[in-house]
């Protein structure tokens, strides 16, 4: 993983990348590090694993969820049978979560890397 992420704490926003709408608009590449480093399970991104929050996430945003989950794998990863409503939320988002900054990894690095050598000239 590139350092350039640990490094920048700016909005993701911020360099003309868009965010899924039930991602906090405010991500930055220095989350999508540790999202990437140790999944939304480690802390690195907490409103997947609260169950309030991702409750209410999903309940606005989760046919989008399910269907990026599904575009992305092509199946949904059910979690154990006796899984809470609110921990199928926080097992759901995380997968998307997870899905997504690793699916945009690459051209964050590339947006950052690109205002890097702007900078410099």
């Amino acid at each position: 993983m590139s350092d350039i992420l640990w490094n920048n704490e700016d909005p993701i926003t911020d360099i003309g990348i868009e965010v899924p709408r039930w991602i906090e608009q405010d991500i930055t590449p220095y989350d999508v590090a540790a999202i990437l480093q140790g999944g939304c399970n480690s802390g690195a991104y907490m409103p997947a694993v609260t169950y309030y929050d991702a409750a209410n996430t999903m309940s606005e945003h989760g046919d989008a969820v399910m269907d990026f989950i599904e575009d992305a794998l092509g199946c949904l990863e059910w979690p154990e049978c006796d899984t809470s409503w609110s921990g199928l939320a926080c097992h759901f988002l995380s997968i998307a979560v997870e899905l997504w900054c690793s699916g945009v990894e690459d051209e964050i690095i590339e947006a950052l890397e690109e205002l890097e050598d702007c900078d410099e000239d």
